[in-house]
């Protein structure tokens, strides 16, 4: 199946410093996160605070389902922790 991204919503956790979202690939959830460091390097300036990352989470969001998309495709896992490697 392919992986979709229905649902808009995103949290950060301050405790892994990342931001978790979720895909579906038909009924089931994928979750993802993506590591604040590779967030920060998104943002121009870098950002730095938690309304910093969910704004360039945002903004970034297409190239981050890319990225998403690919990590999924290479294979399944329960979850997926995005970092800044994974972006370049």
């Amino acid at each position: 199946m392919t992986l979709k991204f229905p649902n808009h919503s995103r949290s950060y956790d301050s405790g892994l410093q990342r931001v978790r979202f979720s895909a579906y690939d038909g009924v089931f959830e994928v979750p993802f996160f993506v590591e604040v460091g590779a967030l920060a390097a998104m943002a121009s300036p870098p950002a730095s605070t938690e309304a910093g990352y969910l704004y360039a989470f945002d903004n970034a969001r297409d190239a981050i389902q890319d990225v998403d998309r690919r990590a999924y495709k290479r294979g399944r896992k329960t979850m997926y922790v995005l970092t800044s490697s994974d972006f370049n």
